[in-house]
This record gives C-alpha cells, structure tokens and sequence, in this order.
C-alpha cells in the first residue's frame, strides 16, 4: 500500500511554549529542531513508507527537510497543527496515496521497525484508521488514514477520543495501537525528563536530540528534573 509521511511543523521560534518557565527561547528552538531532525532521520529507514512531506512555514525546517532529502509543503494559513495536516491529507490525495501517516516532530524516539510493524499489521487486518496515542492516553502522537481522507484529523487535548468517535461515527475498521518509541512527545518539563530517562536506556537513537541536551547541560539552563534523570 502506497504510503506517505506528513510531517506538520509549527515555526521553531515558536515552539514549546510550555517549556518557557524551564528553558530559554534560543534553548527551546535548539531543542524543537533536533528533535524534527530526528523524527525525519528514522523516517527515512521506514520501509513501508513511499514518500514523506514537511507542511511548514520554517525555513529552518524547511532547510533541514532539504538536507534529509524530503519534499516540503508552504503552510501559508499557520493556523495549527491539524489545519496543516489537512494540507498534506490534500496533497496526499492528489498524489495517489492510498495511506497517509501523520506523526508530530517532537518525537524523537520513533523507532523505524515499529512504525513498519504498525504499517505491516494496518494494511493486514485492512484498517481505515489507526490512532496512536500519547503516554497520557488522552492525545494523538500519531495518525494513520488509508485513504488519506478517511476522516478529518482534529488534534489537541482530548483528540485521541475524537479520533476514535470520528471513525466511529464514518463505520470504518479501526483500531488504536501504542508503540513505545511514538507514545513520548515533549511539550512540558515532565516531558522532557522522561525523555532524558529514556534516552539513557536506548543507546545510539535520537542522537541530535541527545547533543541538544548535552549542550543544554553544559549551558546550565537543562531542567533539574532531567539532569538528575
């Protein structure tokens, strides 16, 4: 099944906002931009994926999908995560794609043998929808639509449930699924030192992500939490 990747991606200026109390502006982008290059590295060892595609208005992240060889999308409106998924669900659709998997850039740990495990178990049990959520059980850290247009993604707080109801109320086969590496984004400081904590037990991953931290430790700005993780 002919799958793509979309990537939606705020501006890194803006980015992690609700890290504010704990790390500096300049920390915070540093930090958001490992982390995306991250997530497209392990993209890029997917095998089940065709294709990927960045929607953003960064031109750092749009340098960066460059530099990793992937193709990006102008999010002209920047009016948030799932109006952006909604460009990439489009062009998806007028490329041909028959699956679209829509993941966040803030999660670092994505490991490339799970997602093809989730992708592998998706097309044979014929999903319309499968809904990846976060460790909190309430959100969505990821999206997977065959076809692209299988009901309209709507993040934020409590989307895992409107995911779910909205496959639900459309009558397709669906099913939610939790791979360890996809369940961590980072937007609070508890985010944040849980990925230290993971970080130490899964030796060679995320490794920019890992030197953002390190310089972070070096600068003295890391929060307590994590550099006592």
């Amino acid at each position: 099944m002919r799958t793509i990747a979309i990537l939606p991606v705020k501006t890194f200026d803006a980015a992690k906002q609700r890290l504010g109390d704990e790390l500096a502006a300049g920390a915070r982008q540093a930090l958001a931009q490992a982390m995306f290059a991250d997530v497209l590295a392990s993209l890029r060892h997917v095998d089940g994926l065709a294709s990927i595609v960045v929607v953003t208005s960064d031109r750092i992240a749009e340098s960066t999908a460059l530099s990793h060889r992937v193709m990006t999308i102008r999010d002209q409106a920047q009016a948030g995560q799932s109006p952006a998924a909604m460009t990439g669900l489009g062009f998806a659709l007028a490329k041909g794609f028959e699956r679209a998997l829509l993941v966040p850039a803030d999660t670092p740990l994505l490991d490339p043998q799970e997602l093809d495990e989730l992708l592998v178990d998706a097309e044979q049990r014929e999903l319309a929808a499968v809904v990846v959520p976060d460790r909190h059980g309430t959100g969505t850290n990821a999206l997977l639509l065959a076809p692209p247009n299988a009901i309209e993604p709507s993040f934020g707080p409590g989307s895992l449930e409107r995911h779910l109801a909205a496959a639900r109320a459309a009558a397709i086969p669906h099913a939610s699924a939790t791979p360890s590496s996809l369940t961590l984004d980072v937007d609070t400081p508890e985010d944040l030192s849980e990925l230290s904590s993971r970080l130490g037990m899964r030796h060679g991953r995320a490794q920019m992500t890992r030197g953002a931290l390190a310089q972070l430790d070096r600068a003295r700005v890391r929060p307590r939490a994590t550099a006592s993780a």
